[in-house]
Formats: structure tokens, sequence, C-alpha cells
């Protein structure tokens, strides 16, 4: 016959066994998880100005030679008689690989220039994908209805375009 006390005994063995088996069940299952992430940006930003030409000479003007960098763009043109005209053709291109969006387009010539030279522009495209260029053109005219040299004879354009990331 057991006894109560032997009874007891095996009832707290049990029980030590049953936690035993509890906490490493526990262990095993419970664990430390760590989660570490980097993220790296590789895009490339590069909108550039990769030719500027003389495309129309009208009459009897004469293209200067026309300058660039990858920002900025600069011409002459010699402008000798009334309705002579030089249209200059800029090439811009997204050499990069993020799209990009025409932020503004400002063309402002100079006041105090002669009033006869006029000078009209066309608007890049508003989008430029990666890869892919556009052009606008910039012409300089001397005013027919000029028939008199005027006591100005120069006029500087100043041309602002700007592109951002697209979104």
């Amino acid at each position: 016959m057991i006894k109560i006390k032997d009874g007891k005994n095996i009832i707290i063995a049990a029980l030590l066994i049953a936690v035993l088996f509890m906490s490493v069940g526990y262990a095993s299952f419970a664990q430390r998880l760590d989660i570490n992430g980097n993220a790296e940006i590789t895009g490339e930003w590069d909108v550039e100005i990769t030719k500027i030409e003389a495309t129309k000479v009208t009459g009897t003007a004469e293209p200067g030679t026309p300058e660039f960098t990858k920002t900025t763009a600069t011409f002459d043109a010699d402008l000798k008689k009334p309705g002579d005209a030089v249209t200059y053709t800029i090439t811009v291109a997204n050499n990069g690989n993020i799209d990009a969006t025409l932020s503004s387009a400002d063309f402002t010539p100079q006041v105090d220039g002669s009033p006869a030279i006029i000078y009209t522009n066309t608007s890049p495209e508003t989008s430029l994908e990666a890869g892919g260029t556009t052009t606008f053109t910039v012409t300089a005219t001397y005013d027919s209805t000029y028939q008199e040299i005027p006591a100005v004879t120069t006029r500087t354009i100043t041309g602002v375009v700007e592109y951002v990331q697209a979104s």
C-alpha cells in the first residue's frame, strides 16, 4: 500500500517534471528575433544641356559661335539689317535614371537693350523621361519696322529652364 506521504512525493515529482518540460518547451519556442534592414538610394540625377546650334539664319544675319556647359548656353547673333534673324536650337538631355518634370522656363530680354531686337522662344517639353531629350528654340530678330540703326544696338536675353524630379 502506498502511503500518503509517498503519494505526495510522486505528485510533487510529476509536477516538477511537468514544469521542467514546460520550461524546455517554452525556451525552445521563445526566441529573440533581430530584424535589421538597410536601404540605399541609387538614383542618378543628370539633366543637362547637350547641344546648341544655329538652325535657321534669315537674311544677312550671322550666327556667332554658341557655347554651352551642362547648365548654361550662350549664343551671339550679328543682325545687320531689319528682318535678319537667327534661331538657336538648344537640346536638353536626361542622362540620369530619374524622370524629370519642367518646373519653370523663364526667358527675359534685357530691359535697357535695343528695342529693335526682338526675342522669341519656345518652351521645352514638360516631361523628360530618363534617357530622353527635348529641344527648345530662341530666336533673335532685327525688328523690320526699324529703318534706321537705333542708338542702342545690343540686347541680351536671360533664360532659366528648371527641371525637378517627377512625382
